[in-house]
């Protein structure tokens, strides 16, 4: 969870009074947040908070929070934002590569060295949160008076323009920022396959801004910076609006004015930023059904308040306006959510109820808990993998015939893409990690997979040896189906995985319930193994109707 470091003195001068420590420690929790401390020597407070409030990465918006939580400003923040001649234009080249710009200008404002620093940490906690890395949204925060509008968002080929980059000296065209900038080598894969790449020019042709990748250092803000242009593009519009309204909104928190751009797309023309609050409403007996408490209209309105809301009661429906900023409210239950938190959770209090319950394993567990113990009889090792694999490991390499697997949209490596749909490539892995081990290794995993979106219970054993055969992997699946009372047939499989005749399908009630067999030298060559494998992967979820004689 992102953690936010700020000074005592700094945060106090933007509540507009001073709050003691000691009600600053006990309160701030209370908003979703989990207090690390305070360093005595520096007056420097440390707070990790829930990722479900990026409005808060920044003492800004921590400030803005804590004015309505201590009722010393609540409900909404106004912010008055002021009209300007500035135009931006957002050329079709960029439709197809990053489709959302969204920009602001804050003028007048005045920067030190800690909330220069603090504005820059807030930018980048929003990119790899809610920014996903730069992937669905990247801002840009430049000096305005070293560039000219009006602006033009477009896209161009590599080689075509040239710039200097931010903490460079040297001109580079994009192509060789992706491969020369630290940025660039991190970035450049959120830019792969694409011919063009976006950049931001102002009036004189000057590149100030290579999105999502790094700005050009003719516009690096400093101390003496009076006017700022901030730019987000991205995949997502309310994840680059939210983004905008929260950076911009923070300048604000910081004394600067906010000044409306005129942006210009598909003969439109757009007014940005947008700080109108959106609009919900809810039935009052929902809410207190929904917390299970009973609660005022005006405990309701007043606790909405705390959170910088602002809400209004007519009859029995309460009219809410939510922030801009607020990018967490995404269902008329998180204003609930909102009505607790602002009431506190320390009036919930109700008489503990003492019921005696008991619980019992379901048949499945019972049954894994038999096999494994019968696996560990015969002389396996048990071992224990991540759920999480990647398609290449889970088909490309291991050789096994490809299913529907369920993907992760947003993997933060490439070895953790999907849910396992196998347990066989996992323990190869296992294997290759403890090749320089003694032999024979025997190791047998139980544990989940995911199939066509369905769950289901496996069984995986392997043996590395190098004289291990077909015979030996066979005479351990004749003793664990002997064991567990299981009447099945063999057939010969297919399989890439196993080598050509070595393999073998287990059959029981005219259902593939297994396999088993000697594995292919290219799968074990694939996972970086030295000696021959045998394995043997068992569907429990088929069997509970055949083994209940077995529970």
């Amino acid at each position: 969870m992102p953690v936010l470091n700020f000074n005592y003195d700094d945060l106090c001068s933007m509540l507009g009074r001073e709050v003691s420590k000691e009600v600053l420690l006990n309160e701030i929790p209370m908003i979703g947040a989990d207090m690390h401390g305070t360093d005595s020597d520096t007056d420097n407070l440390t707070v990790e908070f829930f990722p479900d409030r990026p409005d808060l990465y920044g003492v800004e918006g921590l400030a803005r929070a804590m004015r309505a939580f201590l009722n010393i400003n609540p409900g909404i923040a106004e912010y008055k934002v002021e009209s300007s001649n500035i135009d931006v234009f957002i050329d079709d080249s960029v439709t197809s590569i990053r489709p959302y710009f969204r920009c602001s200008v804050i003028s007048d404002i005045k920067l030190n060295k800690a909330s220069l620093r603090s504005i820059i940490e807030m930018q980048e906690k929003l990119h790899i949160t809610i920014g996903r890395k730069r992937s669905k949204m990247a801002i840009g925060i430049h000096d305005l008076d070293k560039i000219k509008p009006p602006f033009v968002f477009k896209a161009v080929y590599p080689h075509t323009v040239k710039f200097v980059p931010l903490a460079h000296t040297e001109t580079m065209n994009l192509s060789e920022i992706l491969k020369k900038h630290d940025k660039g080598v991190t970035y450049a894969n959120l830019l792969n396959g694409l011919k063009k790449y976006p950049i931001i020019t102002d009036n004189d042709g000057n590149v100030f801004s290579f999105p999502p990748i790094i700005n050009s250092s003719l516009t690096a803000v400093t101390t003496e910076t009076k006017n700022l242009f901030i730019d987000v593009t991205g995949n997502d519009l309310r994840t680059v609006e939210s983004a905008l309204n929260i950076v911009t909104t923070a300048m604000a928190e910081r004394g600067g004015r906010i000044v409306r751009v005129n942006m210009h797309e598909n003969n439109k023309k757009i007014s940005s930023p947008d700080l109108s609050p959106s609009d919900w409403q809810f039935l009052q007996k929902d809410c207190k059904k929904f917390l299970g408490i009973e609660i005022s209209e005006n405990e309701i309105i007043h606790s909405l308040q705390r959170m910088g809301l602002d809400g209004m009661a007519k009859n029995d429906t309460i009219y809410v306006k939510v922030p801009s900023t607020r990018q967490d409210i995404m269902h008329v239950v998180d204003i609930y959510e909102d009505v607790a938190i602002g009431y506190g959770f320390e009036k919930f209090g109700r008489k503990h109820v003492l019921t005696q319950t008991y619980g019992k394993l379901s048949p499945i567990t019972i049954f894994s808990e038999k096999i494994r113990d019968l696996m560990i009889g015969i002389g396996f090792t048990e071992a224990i993998t991540l759920t999480f694999s990647s398609e290449k490991e889970e088909f490309e390499l291991s050789g096994l015939p490809k299913t529907e697997v369920v993907t992760v949209i947003n993997p933060i490596t490439e070895d953790h893409t999907c849910l396992r749909a196998s347990l066989f490539p996992s323990l190869l892995q296992v294997l290759r990690r403890s090749k320089r081990r003694d032999l024979p290794q025997k190791l047998f995993e139980i544990g989940d997979v995911v199939i066509n979106s369905k769950r289901q219970r496996h069984l995986c054993a392997v043996i590395v040896n190098s004289l291990v055969s077909f015979t030996e992997i066979k005479s351990y699946v004749e003793a664990l189906l002997r064991e567990i009372k299981i009447e099945y047939t063999l057939e010969s499989s297919q399989y890439e995985i196993f080598v050509n005749g070595r393999g073998a399908e287990i059959i029981s009630n005219e259902n593939v319930i297994g396999y088993f067999g000697e594995v292919s030298p290219k799968t074990i060559t694939n996972f970086g193994i030295n000696h021959p494998v045998a394995m043997l992967e068992l569907i429990i979820q088929s069997l509970p109707k055949q083994t209940d004689r077995a529970l």
